[in-house]
This record gives C-alpha cells, structure tokens and sequence, in this order.
C-alpha cells in the first residue's frame, strides 16, 4: 500500500495510519467563516437539543449546525425589528418620541 495518496475528485492528501488512510497535509480552505450565534439561533439551540433530536444529530454531524443557526438568527433578527416597526406604526408612536426618553430616573 502507498504511504500516500491524493484524491484526484478532491484534492485532499492522505496518509497511511496503521491500515487506515487519514488526511494530511493543508486540506482546502472551502469553509465559509465562522458566523456568531445571537439570542434567537441559542433559544433554538436549546430547543433542537431537547425536542428535536434528530435534526439536531444531522445538523451536528454534517457540520452546518452554527450556519444554521446563524441563518435563523438573521432571520428572527429582521423579523424582530420588523414587528416592532409595525406596532410603533399602529400605535402611533412618532419618531421624536422613539429618540428621547421623556421618563425621569
């Protein structure tokens, strides 16, 4: 058996270890950087974890668990401020009041 190989579909080098081939070497850089989890994605994190298992095994095992929750928490961010917008606008909460706090403390 060769002490090394490359696979010519990916192009990741790999070592003989014992009977098994490892990879070695610099493996190519095609992941996407690592995006931060806000309030949203970790509430869902919990849930996932406790009620929904299985997506939250997949997830996990196929490396898209932090994607997907940073995906959802952009989403619940926008859905967020786009409620609240709504409801400044059905009350009729004018701006000038939204930039000043008329409370004493």
């Amino acid at each position: 058996m060769q002490k090394h190989i490359v696979d010519e579909k990916t192009g990741i080098p790999y070592a003989l270890v014992g009977d098994y081939y490892l990879p070695w070497g610099d493996l190519p850089d095609d992941k996407p950087e690592h995006r931060s989890i806000g309030i949203w994605g970790q509430r869902h994190l919990r849930y996932i974890k406790q009620h929904r298992r299985s997506l939250y095994s997949e997830l996990m095992t196929s490396g898209k668990l932090n994607d997907y929750l940073a995906n959802l928490n952009d989403e619940a961010e926008a859905m967020f401020s786009r409620l609240v917008k709504q409801m400044a606008e059905l009350e009729g909460v004018p701006e000038k009041l939204k930039t000043t706090d008329k409370r004493k403390r």
